[in-house]
């Protein structure tokens, strides 16, 4: 007997399988390898917060207020500072710039005739790394009408585990040594770096990877405060540069 949905189209089988089915299949691919690594970074988090005095409440809500470690720790350190908090407000918003670029490239993918403004926008809060990352290797191999309630699941998986892991830390500050606690912050960015060399593909891509990796310990030395504007506008603009002259090369 011949399947009824073998030849089904992709924008079909999305219409037919419902949102909160997708939101759900997305949750699931949350609690994969860069969730858990993401875990273990805010796990990390909290019991850095309770170093720095934090109640359990205030580091469980900063990750769901937040929701970007970078910025987390800056708004810790500004505040241990002895900052003010309209300052520490200020710099959060301010390291948030960065977000930016990933916010305008996924926004197109997950988009469909059922998604509105006001949807995008929400979604658009939930972009950080890990998110962004895993919705452009993910949502793009599903039909439309599935990416965004995919991504919303997603998204909230990680958030939400995120937080709980920050809670966790916290409560389990005393066990671990210091070095421990600021090592597990670590293992997001890396995992994203191990993660970018995987992905890469083109000339262009390997060489803003390896350019980057090169430039950022000089531009740190020489000028700390504006050391990943300059990697990124350096080493990305050279990368693309040597690309379009090796395809030109190519194409005569």
């Amino acid at each position: 007997m011949t399947d009824p949905n073998h030849d089904e189209s992709p924008e079909r089988a999305g219409a037919e399988r419902s949102d909160l089915a997708w939101a759900w299949a997305g949750a699931k691919g949350g609690l994969s390898t860069p969730g858990i690594v993401l875990f273990g970074s805010f796990f990390g988090f909290g019991a850095m917060t309770h170093d720095f005095g934090w109640p359990l409440w205030i580091a469980t809500f900063s990750t769901l207020l937040v929701w970007a470690a970078p910025a987390q720790v800056v708004l810790a350190g500004a505040l241990a500072s002895g900052a003010g908090l309209a300052a520490a407000t200020l710099a959060v918003s301010v390291s948030g710039v960065r977000l930016l670029p990933m916010v305008v490239s996924i926004l197109p993918v997950l988009r469909s005739e059922r998604t509105t403004f006001a949807g995008r926008l929400f979604a658009a809060h939930y972009v950080a790394v890990t998110a962004w990352f895993e919705g452009l290797r993910l949502t793009p191999m599903l039909p439309r009408p599935a990416r965004m309630p995919f991504f919303i699941g997603l998204s909230n998986m990680l958030t939400f585990g995120s937080a709980l892991a920050t809670a966790a830390g916290h409560a389990a500050a005393g066990l671990l040594p210091p070095a421990l606690s600021i090592g597990l912050l670590a293992l997001s960015p890396l995992y994203f770096l191990l993660s970018l060399e995987r992905s890469s593909r083109t000339l262009g891509e390997r060489l803003a990877l390896g350019f980057g990796l090169v430039l950022a310990p000089l531009f740190t030395m020489l000028t700390p405060k504006f050391d990943l504007l300059l990697v990124g506008l350096v080493g990305g603009t050279a990368a693309f540069a040597i690309e379009r002259v090796a395809g030109r090369k190519r194409a005569s």
